[in-house]
């Protein structure tokens, strides 16, 4: 099957589905790939590269969606204004990335018109036989080490203990929120840095993980489980979130910089921070939200943007593995290739659906909403 790589639209996108590393374990399945001209260049991956490695390059996204059943990328295709990229594939076709299939109804609605079948990236089952193929948690591994070092930049102050000539220059006081991938790489960089670390989950299971790094965990009485079936946070009660603020609320006019990780899928993301809490910090303090997409963890977060509040910086991260294009294309290609190599073995051009995986990614088939889950949030029947 031949297996089309399109280039990134969406605004300050630099990576890429497909590395030239990965073009050889897909010829050896049987596997033809096309990759339109550029794709790779803001990631470090220039055409040469890819002609080398064995691919084709061809000039537009529709010379690729033309000789491609299989079309991968990383965000959604964009609708937006005169541009559709879902109505670039050809009937029939498949689709394979990120989806965000509740946020773009637009591109389901193509998809099902055009009986494209889609497969999410993060919809891909968290089971042990998918771990290579969880590009969530690779790209949240980014986040979290690229999270802390944006902290670092716009912190006033160093991170580590330093004894100098001009005196002792104390440590900063970190606080992650959240002991997912992303908090717990966060956890590690900042302790490299030479930190003083502080994690707050409300899940105890994670308590010998945080501390394992080095860094303290901040206790709370517990009294309904955070997690849901697939190892997912679930939605709490707001009783228990008052609780959580109350904890975190103890620690914030300690601490210098917070990383805040919490996230509940397909859910709008727990203010863990009030506006209010954020009075109590210290000026010249930051926050960097990476739930900023699905709310933010706190109260004055604002996606996109950075914004100063009682001389607190709060900065409302978006899309931070597209600040480390090279290694965040390396672990994406890697997650597809792991996917492609399972559910379309030996050039196979249909899917095999009696794997679980592909039951749990694929988000349409067959002109219908695939996935239970997605066709009852946006109120439609499956064929």
């Amino acid at each position: 099957m031949i297996i089309g790589v399109l280039k990134e639209t969406a605004p300050g996108e630099t990576r890429v589905a497909i590395v030239p590393a990965v073009v050889g374990p897909l010829k050896k399945e049987g596997h033809e790939v096309v990759v339109q001209a550029g794709a790779g260049q803001a990631a470090g991956f220039p055409d040469d590269a890819y002609t080398q490695a064995g691919a084709r390059i061809v000039p537009d996204a529709a010379a690729v969606a033309a000789e491609a059943p299989m079309v991968v990328k990383v965000q959604p295709p964009a609708v937006r204004g005169s541009v559709n990229e879902a109505a670039l594939l050809n009937p029939g076709s498949t689709y394979v990335g990120f989806l965000a299939p509740l946020a773009n109804p637009q591109v389901i609605g193509e998809f099902t018109r055009r009986k494209v079948t889609s497969f999410a990236m993060e919809y891909i089952p968290r089971i042990t036989r998918a771990q290579s193929m969880d590009a969530l948690s690779s790209m949240a591994t980014i986040a979290g080490y690229k999270a802390v070092l944006t902290a670092a930049d716009r912190l006033g102050q160093m991170f580590p203990l330093l004894m100098t000539a001009a005196g002792t220059i104390p440590p900063a006081n970190v606080l992650i929120l959240g002991a997912g991938v992303a908090g717990l790489q966060a956890i590690a960089t900042a302790r490299r840095l030479g930190a003083r670390v502080e994690a707050f989950d409300p899940r105890p299971a994670v308590k010998e993980q945080v501390k394992s790094l080095g860094a303290g965990f901040l206790e709370m009485e517990v009294t309904e489980s955070a997690e849901a079936s697939g190892g997912y946070a679930k939605q709490m009660s707001e009783e228990f979130l008052k609780k959580e603020q109350e904890v975190i609320a103890t620690r914030l006019p300690k601490v210098d910089a917070v990383i805040s990780t919490a996230q509940v899928f397909g859910k709008r993301a727990p203010v863990l921070i009030t506006a209010e809490m954020v009075t109590i910090m210290k000026p010249g303090s930051v926050i960097v939200d990476l739930a900023a997409e699905q709310g933010g963890n706190c109260e004055a977060t604002r996606a996109g943007e950075t914004v100063v509040v009682n001389g607190v910086t709060i900065i409302g991260a978006v899309n931070l593995p597209a600040l480390v294009p090279h290694d965040a294309s390396m672990m994406y290609a890697r997650n597809l290739l792991s996917l492609i190599q399972t559910l379309f073995p030996k050039g196979a051009a249909v899917a095999n659906f009696d794997d679980e995986i592909a039951q749990g990614a694929c988000i349409t088939r067959d002109g219908a909403i695939a996935n239970t889950s997605v066709r009852d949030a946006l109120g439609q029947t499956s064929a």
